[in-house]
Formats: structure tokens, C-alpha cells, sequence
């Protein structure tokens, strides 16, 4: 008997809409192939369109009803040429991550075959890692959307970059977790905390609550690495690691910089998991300069949809949705071992439908 979990769609603006319509289509055929698991999507609008068109960034309503469902599945929001009056860009998704207390940034960076590979090191055709980013607090604790910051005149501007022991903690919990359920995978299951404790008191606090929640853990190796140094080690020897937590803003950095490792930020898929509610989107923006040309790559949506099956299963109970997401994952692994999947993106021949036919051929 199928098992149905809810699904709240928000498409958002430009190539937004093409890829969540691609990483929905194979979803939903990954839980049709297993035959227990399912969803029903419900949609939501939202975005920098919706907001040239009615002077809001989501339907009246909206931030309640996604969060009742059992995930959210987000395409991309914003549009450059749609702006508050203060310049910033429409960002309803940094507000669903605050009210829903989204802690956990789950940012996959993988090599695959075929795919383009900055490093000319035959290590680099190994890169298998998470960045996971505290997506609540940090520096972005005073991103506009939640006007925090403190704007003195039109002399200065004082933004805030907050800890708290409650969020990191959950954080590291999560970390660990992580790590330990990649080593079970075959992965080496190394958690590294990213921090710049030598120079901020909020950085030595992220690693203080970091080494209690590692003696809670002794099972699993540990290492640190300021945020500038890592930056070097992701170009240097990024096959020698694994997991990574850091603060917001350090993770937003670090994330893209990797992404572009293992191709582009049409790979970046993105999990935002908070106690009850979880989020997935691809990490890249709404491109409106390719919207409606065939020419996205889907498959960091894709991998999203995958990643929000992965979690459906946790949530629920239905382990069903697992198998469904590996199935994905194995449809994208082999795709591009047989170079089957060109996108575009990576000077292929290969638009958004055509490299979304070649998923579900897999499946």
C-alpha cells in the first residue's frame, strides 16, 4: 500500500520553476518504482514575481501552511530587478529558515564522472563531502529580511553575528550524527569543525560547545580548521575531509567556493532541516537570464528531492522513501558514468528536460 507524506511546492521565480518541476517529476517516479511511498504536492506562491505583482513576498497564509507539511521544496527566489527600497533582494525563504528554526544546512560537494573537475589532481575525482551550515544564526542573524540591524543615520550600519548554546549545540548534535551515519555508509566519517576562534568570541564559543558535544561522541575523529585556511585546504586537499560545521555566513562562503570543485552550482544541492520542519532547495539562484529556455541544470534539484526523500523517511517512518532517494541518487551516479547527462552548464548539449529524461531513464 502506497504511504503519502505532503509536499509544500514553492517554485519561486526564474529557473526556479523549471527545476522544481523536474526534481518533483523524479521524486515522484523513484516513489512510483519502489511502489509503497508517495507525496502529494501542495503549492504555494512566492518570490520576487509574486512580489512585483502584489506587493507581498508569499501568499497571505503561506508561512503557515508550508510548515504543517511533512517537507517544503523550494526552486529559487529573487530577481535582481525586483528589490525592497533599501536595495536588498525579496527573501521570503531566509524568513520560513528563522520562524521554523531551520539549524541544520546540509550542502552535499561531490565529484562525479564526466562532470568538470577544477583540480587537476586525480584525488579531486574523489571529493565526497557535506558542508553543513547553521543556517538560523551567525551573520545572518541580521540579514535585512529581518530587520536587525542597527542603522545609525546614514553614517554606519552595525550587523550582528549570534551564538546561542541552544542552536549550536543542536548543531553539533546533528554533526556527529551526520558524521557517524557516513562512516556507516563506507564514508570516513571525519567531522571538522571551521570556526576563526583565534580571533572572535563568538567563533571560541562555537568550538567550546563543539568539544562538549564531541566528548559525547569519542567514536568519531575530530579535527579544526580556521575558516581562511580551509578555504586553502578545499583547493589544496579537499579529499581529506568529510564533514564540515561552520557558522552561517562561513558556510555560505565555503559551500559555492566547494561547489564549483565538482562543476558548478547546478550540482549544489541543499537540505535546511530544523526539529520538525525540513526545507530542501538547490543552492544556486533563479538565473532569470536562461528562465524558460531549457537551458537549467535540474540536477542540484534533483539531488534536493533526493535529499528530502532521504529525510520523508526519517520523519515518517516509511523507509520506503529511503530506498526511493537512493534510487536517485544511483540513477545521477550512473548517468554520468556513462556520460549520458551534459548539461549545459557544463558546455554539454544537454537542456533541462533532456537531462531529467536521462534521470528517470535510470529510475
Amino acid at each position: 500500500m502506497t504511504q503519502l507524506a505532503r509536499v509544500a511546492l514553492i517554485k519561486g521565480d526564474g529557473i526556479g520553476i523549471d527545476v522544481s518541476e523536474a526534481a518533483m517529476e523524479v521524486a515522484t517516479a523513484a516513489c512510483a518504482k519502489i511502489g509503497t511511498c508517495g507525496f502529494a504536492i501542495e503549492e504555494t506562491l512566492a518570490g520576487a514575481g509574486y512580489f512585483a505583482k502584489t506587493g507581498l513576498d508569499i501568499e497571505p497564509g503561506g508561512e503557515e501552511a508550508v510548515g504543517k507539511a511533512d517537507a517544503i521544496f523550494l526552486g529559487a527566489i529573487g530577481l535582481p530587478s525586483v528589490r525592497h527600497d533599501d536595495g536588498t533582494e525579496i527573501s521570503p525563504h531566509l524568513r520560513l529558515r528563522d520562524r521554523y528554526g531551520l539549524y541544520a544546512g546540509v550542502r552535499p560537494v561531490k565529484a562525479y564522472p564526466n562532470a568538470p573537475q577544477r583540480l587537476a589532481d586525480p584525488r579531486a575525482a574523489k571529493i565526497d563531502m557535506i558542508i553543513l551550515r547553521e543556517s538560523t544564526e551567525g551573520l545572518f542573524y541580521s540579514a535585512a529580511v529581518h530587520n536587525r540591524s542597527e542603522v545609525i543615520g546614514d553614517e554606519e550600519v552595525r550587523d550582528t553575528l549570534r551564538i546561542t548554546r541552544t542552536t549550536t549545540e543542536k548543531l553539533h548534535r546533528f554533526a556527529f550524527r551526520l558524521a557517524q551515519k557516513r562512516k556507516a555508509r563506507g564514508h570516513m566519517g571525519k567531522l571538522t569543525c571551521v570556526d576563526k576562534a583565534n580571533v572572535f568570541t563568538s567563533m571560541a564559543f562555537f568550538r567550546k560547545i563543539f568539544d562538549e558535544i564531541a566528548e559525547e561522541h569519542p567514536e568519531v575523529e575530530t579535527d579544526y580548521s580556521y575558516v581562511d585556511a580551509q578555504a586553502l585546504n578545499l583547493i589544496r586537499n579537499p579529499w581529506d575531509y568529510d564533514v564540515m560545521v561552520m557558522e552561517n555566513m562561513f558556510g555560505d562562503i565555503l559551500s559555492d567556493l566547494a561547489g564549483g570543485l565538482v562543476g558548478g552550482m547546478g550540482m549544489a544541492a541543499c537540505g535546511e532541516i530544523g526539529d520538525d520542519v525540513g526545507l530542501f532547495q538547490p543552492a544556486h539562484g533563479s538565473a532569470p537570464d536562461i528562465m524558460g529556455q531549457d537551458k537549467a541544470n535540474p540536477l542540484a534539484a534533483i539531488l534536493s528531492g533526493a535529499l528530502m526523500l532521504d529525510y520523508l523517511a526519517e520523519k515518517t517512518g516509511i523507509e520506503s522513501f529511503a530506498a526511493a532517494a537512493a534510487l536517485i541518487d544511483q540513477a545521477v551516479d550512473a548517468g554520468f558514468e556513462e556520460n549520458a547527462l551534459r548539461p549545459m552548464e557544463f558546455g554539454g548539449d544537454m537542456g533541462t528536460a533532456a537531462v531529467t529524461q536521462g534521470v528517470l531513464e535510470r529510475i
